[in-house]
């Protein structure tokens, strides 16, 4: 794990006004160097995450014609099942080797936004596999927030900046599965490298190694998440809201070495957006004489469609 810094959540949700600052500032330089953090006491349990790992593999485990049942075309992969071959980085042509399952936002109050959202899509023969992803989403959710309060603060903003940007925001979890590797693979790379679009991910620790992060010393470095620590990095629209202060870092997933091609890989990160009309025009705090502005002004919403095509999952 030397790759990333290590911080722990617990210090800024229940620590002295100290430790808030002290993880405010620790969090923010590792942003602003590497991208990247592993982050301990995150508030979601080593046992909601097994039972979500439990579920999404009994998923995938399921014959592929009972999968695309769950895939629904015109949602751009947003919703329910995605099958191999539909999704590739932005710039290659390539696609990926994996197939993966989207739960997005659901809006539980009156908030006018949920006409804007597709329904999800629910696997009826497996209610426990439902309200596990629906729970764990929740959880990531708050995490985030507490995350994003930080940064905001680090920025110098209002702590609670961004609370009201991703209150039913566009957030998506998604179950991500990459097959064994059966015979000699054209590639050495499962998944192309990428940046995220969104404000931030986090991820859970995947159930094999493969995630590497290119450095500033134009190195590739392995990432794997220690015992109850999930992975969260900063995405393209964070890295455009500051400016290019906070980085959104290239990363990819590799193959396992020959001995473990019998092993498949799941792994599920959460893609924490805002509402799509939140503006994401550089914060003023980010641009000076030494920082000139970088990005004409864009809403998330426009910039999300504007991505989507780019991989392949939009028309």
């Amino acid at each position: 794990m030397s790759a990333i810094p290590r911080v722990n959540l617990a210090q800024f949700v229940k620590g002295s006004p100290e430790e808030r600052q002290a993880f405010v500032k620790q969090l923010g330089e590792a942003y602003e160097d590497v991208g990247f953090v592993a982050v301990y006491n995150h508030g979601i349990s080593d046992e909601d995450i097994d039972q979500l790992y439990a579920q999404i593999q009994n998923f995938f485990n399921k014959p592929g014609d009972y999968k695309k049942q769950h895939e629904v075309a015109g949602l751009a992969g947003q919703r329910g099942y995605t099958s191999f071959g539909k999704e590739h980085a932005k710039g290659s042509d390539a696609p990926d080797l994996k197939e993966f399952y989207q739960w997005g936002q659901t809006v539980e109050d009156d908030d006018p936004i949920k006409e804007k959202y597709p329904n999800n899509i629910l696997v009826d023969e497996m209610p426990a596999f439902n309200s596990t992803i629906q729970s764990a989403y929740r959880s990531f959710e708050v995490a985030g927030r507490y995350l994003l309060q930080a940064i905001a603060l680090y920025l110098e903003l209002p702590e609670n900046y961004f609370d009201a940007k991703i209150h039913n925001g566009n957030s998506i979890l998604r179950a991500i599965h990459y097959p064994p590797i059966t015979s000699e693979p054209k590639s050495a790379v499962r998944a192309e490298q990428h940046e995220d679009i969104n404000l931030i991910t986090l991820l859970v620790g995947a159930s094999a190694e493969g995630l590497e992060l290119y450095n500033r010393q134009n190195e590739w470095k392995s990432i794997n998440a220690g015992p109850g620590e999930i992975v969260v990095n900063v995405g393209d629209m964070l890295q455009r809201l500051t400016n290019n202060r906070l980085r959104s870092t290239t990363h990819r997933v590799v193959n396992p070495p020959r001995e473990k091609w019998h092993t498949p890989r799941y792994s599920i990160p959460f893609f924490l957006h805002p509402r799509a009309e939140m503006d994401l025009t550089c914060l003023d705090c980010c641009v000076d004489e030494k920082h000139a502005l970088a990005y004409e002004p864009i809403t998330a919403g426009e910039y999300l469609d504007e991505r989507l095509r780019e991989i392949g999952l939009k028309k």
